[in-house]
């Protein structure tokens, strides 16, 4: 890595798949500068070639560092999606979010999508985001399977935009277990 001041990770799942349940205990970081996200794309480009986000993104869980309490959950479709100024998205504020543990839960049915936060006593303690299907694949691209990516990005245009602190390494995002359960 020749001429980076910093390196990162990003694990991807082999495992696709459409609709169900899944759930990832995870111990956020906290640093200024960090970007740690659980989230989802589609095995293919199936919809309108190969543009992002015409295939859909799905984002369980982005925290950045200079906000280390706020948990943002989101989805990205062509019709919706932050280049147009539009894509849904909603934020909770998780008081013990990089000290503790929390559970993750990505409820993806076929017409809608709910995403929660909580802990061991109640995995389901709030709802973050909840978006139901309309139109056609322009807004619900969720129909095809999606594997899922965990990573902690360094910078970045969201989560560089107030700087990185130097100060802050190492860091690590803990992930205990990772469960996902398909519907039939």
């Amino acid at each position: 890595m020749e001429n980076r001041q910093y390196t990162s990770a990003r694990l991807k799942s082999k495992v696709k798949w459409t609709y169900g349940r899944l759930q990832i205990r995870a111990k956020l970081p906290d640093g200024r500068g960090l970007w740690p996200a659980l989230w989802m794309l589609p095995e293919k480009s199936t919809h309108s070639h190969k543009y992002w986000p015409d295939n859909g993104e799905i984002d369980l869980m982005e925290q950045v560092g200079y906000d280390p309490l706020r948990i943002v959950s989101t989805v990205h479709t062509q019709a919706y999606n932050h280049m147009r100024g539009n894509h849904p998205s909603n934020s909770i504020i998780v008081n013990d979010a990089v000290s503790n543990f929390k559970i993750y839960t990505l409820d993806w049915n076929v017409d809608k999508i709910e995403m929660f936060v909580g802990d061991d006593a109640n995995t389901f303690a709030k709802r973050i985001f909840v978006w139901n299907k309309s139109g056609d694949w322009k807004q619900w691209p969720f129909d095809k399977p999606f594997f899922i990516l965990i990573n902690i990005a360094v910078g970045g245009n969201w989560g560089g935009a107030r700087g990185i602190d130097n100060n802050i390494f190492p860091r690590r995002m803990e992930i205990d277990w990772v469960r996902f359960y398909q519907r039939r």
